[in-house]
């Protein structure tokens, strides 16, 4: 039987059933997800906040889209067609495609999405800039001509986020955010209901076609299962566990490790490590301006830095089962995390030659800002650990407090510290984003036009470069080794701990998927 007639006959039973009994309006099926820190941004290409890509996943669809084994899938894509010599690759989207305004999602639309993600993503970067042409072929084909092969183009779109949005919208500069949510996902965002540091509302995207096959990770079917999502911003830990163990709210992001133990004893409520790449901790450092454009001052904190009071000070007796201290400049376990060097990042720590490291650099005890997030538990005992730190090895700071939201946009700021910029935050990022040289976002070392921060080294970058040719995985390996030992000497960062958060829910939803962002679709009530 063909499908259209197995749906058809679907249709006519449902139509029969409710003319034969009086309808009864059902009340929606609401989820309430307390998200880690409060949505600032509704941009996820503008900022790297965790959860802008949250509420990105919801809103925009991808072309293509990882599975939990990180194999890339058409998505927005039916599929795809290379030439022979590699340089050709086009694209062409699958039927029912439309945006949450009910315009028809097209190449062109996909082309500048595209290109304005590029100037933000360092894959994306490295895609364009081996990209002779990219053009829209037709409403339903976009072609890359390409200068060279990049066999990870699919993973590349898959994994970067890399969300469609229509064309008009993706035009605005890749440094500016976007002032109008219009979206290709499962779910459509509700703008009038947008209360910043309050709360945040979708509902189910009804035009959305979900791909017919099962979800894994950011592939797969796309299913809404609950008619609308609230996201309820509840800063203060106690308060929003409080809430979970009511059941006044259904899904709880990122509890406070110490509270754990206590919603453990509460048999409606689970919790989960989702994502079991965890996230690399970051202290990051800002090299525009002084003090920390003093690279002495920089390699000052090498010997200083112990991963295990930061681990400790964010999971306390739970720090064995949830945190590592072990990090290197990559992901821990993936195919290029290396030993080299790390005998100085992890070996007996030095204080005295901290003190000494400082008094080399000439620092002249300048202020400097670290800025503390209130609202991430976990990230404030870190900056809390690099304050004492800090204080330790004679430095002047400055400790900011301020909630998430108010940091992500006053890193930003390029300006320095003494002019509303900042000189030092601490911030993770998912494993995931961390696994090589390619798509490491700290390890870039661009300047202007990178990360948060602005590291700069030519020799860094050509590294980089050498890593996408090398030709095999024992090449590729090499190049990330010295990449690392580069690291440890220029210092773009410093890892601080691997961290494995779990999550909190409560037994009346099911169908979490495994993911380094949280998802909503395939959430589902059990009743279901």
């Amino acid at each position: 039987m063909k499908r259209r007639n197995v749906l058809i006959g679907g249709a006519a039973a449902a139509l029969g059933a409710t003319l034969a009994r009086p309808s009864i309006a059902q009340p929606a099926k609401v989820l309430k997800f307390v998200p880690q820190a409060n949505l600032s941004s509704l941009d996820p290409i503008w900022t790297s906040a965790t959860v802008a890509f949250i509420h990105g996943y919801m809103v925009w669809d991808l072309l293509y889209g990882l599975d939990e084994k990180l194999v890339p899938h058409p998505q927005m894509a039916a599929g795809h067609e290379e030439s022979a010599d590699g340089l050709t690759f086009t694209i062409t989207l699958r039927d029912g495609l439309t945006f949450t305004d009910g315009v028809p999602v097209r190449a062109a639309d996909c082309v500048q999405s595209i290109m304005r993600w590029s100037k933000r993503n360092p894959m994306g970067g490295t895609l364009m800039s081996r990209t002779n042409e990219l053009v829209a072929l037709d409403d339903k084909r976009l072609q890359f001509r390409l200068k060279q092969r990049f066999p990870l183009l699919t993973y590349v779109l898959g994994g970067e986020g890399c969300f469609i949005m229509p064309e008009r919208i993706a035009k605005t500069d890749a440094f500016t955010q976007i002032s109008e949510i219009v979206g290709s996902g499962p779910f459509r965002y509700l703008p009038d209901e947008y209360v910043s540091g309050a709360s945040v509302a979708y509902v189910r995207n009804e035009k959305y076609v979900p791909r017919q096959e099962a979800p894994s990770m950011w592939a797969g079917g796309k299913i809404a299962y609950f008619d609308r999502v609230e996201f309820k911003i509840i800063p203060d830990p106690a308060t929003a566990s409080a809430a979970l163990q009511r059941g006044e709210v259904d899904w709880y992001e990122q509890p406070l490790p110490d509270l754990i133990p206590n919603l453990l004893k509460n048999p409606a409520i689970r919790t989960e490590v989702l994502d079991p790449l965890g996230s690399l901790g970051v202290m990051r450092f800002n090299h525009l301006n002084a003090p920390f454009n003093n690279l002495k001052l920089r390699q000052a904190f090498i010997p200083a830095l112990d991963q295990n009071d930061i681990i400790q000070a964010a999971y306390g007796d739970l720090a064995g089962k949830l945190g590592r201290a072990d990090a290197g400049f990559y992901t821990s376990g993936s195919p290029f995390a290396t030993g080299a060097g790390m005998d100085v990042l992890l070996g007996k720590r030095d204080m005295a030659l901290a003190r000494k490291l400082v008094a080399e650099s000439g620092y002249k005890g300048e202020e400097i800002v670290l800025m503390a997030p209130t609202d991430q538990p976990v990230l404030l005992a870190t900056a809390q650990v690099v304050n004492q730190l800090m204080k330790d090895m004679g430095l002047n700071v400055k400790y900011a407090s301020m909630d998430w939201g108010t940091l992500i946009s006053r890193r930003a700021k390029k300006e320095p510290s003494a002019q509303g910029g900042w000189d030092m935050f601490c911030t993770t990022w998912a494993g995931l984003s961390t696994t090589s040289p390619g798509n490491s976002q700290p390890m870039r070392e661009n300047g202007i036009d990178g990360w948060f921060g602005w590291a700069k080294s030519e020799k860094m970058e050509a590294l980089r470069n050498q890593w996408f040719d090398a030709p095999t995985l024992a090449g590729q390996q090499e190049i990330a080794k010295q990449m690392q030992l580069l690291a440890i000497e220029e210092v773009p960062f410093l890892p601080t701990g691997m961290f494995f958060n779990p999550t909190a829910y409560r037994t009346s939803i099911t169908g979490l998927i495994k993911s380094g962002t949280v998802l909503m679709w395939g959430v589902k009530p059990v009743a279901a």
